[in-house]
């Protein structure tokens, strides 16, 4: 079984979306092999009106560990220089470059911390 945010991660539709138009909590690999195969219009229409500047989702993915996770991107999120798991340490990451300062930033997805590396004015 599909779990709707799973069916709405691989139709790359927000899951509110997903709920909207009816798809139901769970589905099966052949129920969404349908859907992919034969959008129905309100699919067709939402991928034809994308530009393309926002994705509507990405992969987290720990610099340190490798672990993964695929969320919704916020507005608010900068360009990541890189992005590790909460629990590891600031010195498990490469330092930043020699004139450059790095930027904490927390609650990056479910366990996730950004780090931003900005040249020192």
């Amino acid at each position: 079984m599909i779990t709707r945010r799973d069916a709405a991660q691989r139709l790359d539709i927000p899951p509110e979306m997903a709920a909207r138009h009816g798809l139901p909590p769970t589905l099966t690999e052949g129920q969404l092999r349908e859907i992919e195969d034969d959008p129905p219009p309100w699919l067709v229409q939402s991928r034809a009106n994308r530009t393309g500047k926002k994705p509507v989702w990405v992969e987290l993915v720990c610099s340190v560990c490798g672990h993964a996770e695929t969320t919704r991107p916020k507005k608010w999120w900068p360009r990541f220089t890189f992005i590790s798991c909460d629990h590891h340490q600031p010195s498990d990451l490469p330092p930043p470059l020699r004139g450059n300062h790095r930027e904490e930033i927390l609650g990056i997805g479910n366990r996730f911390v950004g780090w931003v590396d900005t040249p020192l004015d």
